[in-house]
């Protein structure tokens, strides 16, 4: 099969990448390399895959509708998988419009492109900012009291409704991933799990929001591969048009201080800490139902955040 995978040289478009190829499929990756962190980050993503047969690179944005045409048109792919956005809730705060751009009218200019050619197998990935502080935990995607707090999680629901709008025009198969902090190797360096091994490493103090009450569900990045492999899946072998908005977490909630705990100890350092009180746009919790994922894809996460934060920080000693 061949996949067009859009935030092809970021973190979780780099690993899906990889895991395709090892299964055989093909893969053009789309990425403009925005300078939103450093881009020599996501280029080294993407060392391994740029001499693996099967793997492409185009630079390219995802709201140039001209761009995304030609590429496809010279690929022609049986799988759109959607991860390029601007990301960061509270940078959106800052600039609303640019998120507004990115994510609504890069997802548009993909689901015309892919119905103009079409494609009918599309997976986009949202996410679980999309639930605000929703009071019903762990999160259920039927909960209809959920409301994002911030620009990007009202782009990132805006996101799902164009999907949802596509389906029922144009007979399009769906599943809109609500990715639940996902961190492991290559994890983005602005990153909490990133940024605090960082700064701890360095003896550089860390500052930390609201860490008596602000808990998440920390996703692996092996265990998202598993819920996108499944989603590909699911779409690939529907008869009939669908969408489905699923989430993807490990539904387990660790609470700050437990997280920064951990990763001293694998580096072996202490943190210095700057309290801070919450920001706008932060949510208190997350955690995911995946009740839907387990019926639909198969979904059964396996990495503890004990094993995972263990991965990340011998990574992270590796590749510093």
């Amino acid at each position: 099969m061949r996949f067009f995978i859009t935030g092809g040289a970021g973190f979780i478009g780099s690993h899906l990448s990889e895991r395709l190829i090892a299964n055989g499929a093909e893969v053009m990756a789309i990425d403009n390399f925005d300078p939103y962190y450093d881009p020599a980050v996501k280029r080294r993503n993407i060392e391994g895959l740029l001499s693996a047969g099967g793997f492409s690179l185009a630079e390219a944005d995802i709201r140039d509708r001209t761009a995304i045409e030609k590429k496809m048109e010279e690929f022609s792919p049986d799988v759109i998988v959607h991860l390029a956005a601007r990301a960061g809730i509270r940078p959106s705060l800052l600039d609303p419009v640019l998120y507004q751009d990115v994510n609504m009218v890069g997802t548009n200019v993909l689901l015309e492109v892919s119905r103009q050619m079409g494609i009918k197998n599309f997976v986009f990935a949202s996410s679980s900012s999309i639930y605000g502080n929703c009071g019903n935990v762990p999160f259920s995607e039927d909960d209809h009291s959920a409301t994002p707090i911030s620009p990007y999680g009202a782009t990132k629901r805006g996101g799902e409704v164009l999907c949802e709008t596509y389906r029922i025009l144009y007979d399009m198969k769906i599943a809109c991933l609500r990715f639940f902090t996902v961190y492991g190797p290559r994890q983005r360096p602005d990153m909490a799990i990133h940024k605090f091994t960082r700064l701890i490493d360095r003896g550089d103090s860390i500052e930390v929001y609201a860490s008596d009450n602000s808990a998440r569900d920390y996703t692996y990045i092996d265990d998202i591969l598993q819920g996108i492999c499944g989603s590909i899946d699911f779409v690939c072998k529907k008869k009939t048009p669908a969408f489905e908005v699923v989430n993807l977490g490990e539904s387990r909630t660790v609470q700050l201080n437990e997280l920064i705990g951990l990763i001293e100890k694998n580096l072996g350092k202490r943190a210095k800490r700057i309290e801070k009180p919450r920001q706008p746009g932060d949510v208190l919790t997350t955690c995911a139902n995946i009740d839907k994922a387990r019926r639909l894809f198969g979904y059964d996460p396996k990495t503890s955040i004990e094993e995972g934060i263990e991965k990340f920080v011998e990574w992270y000693k590796k590749s510093r």
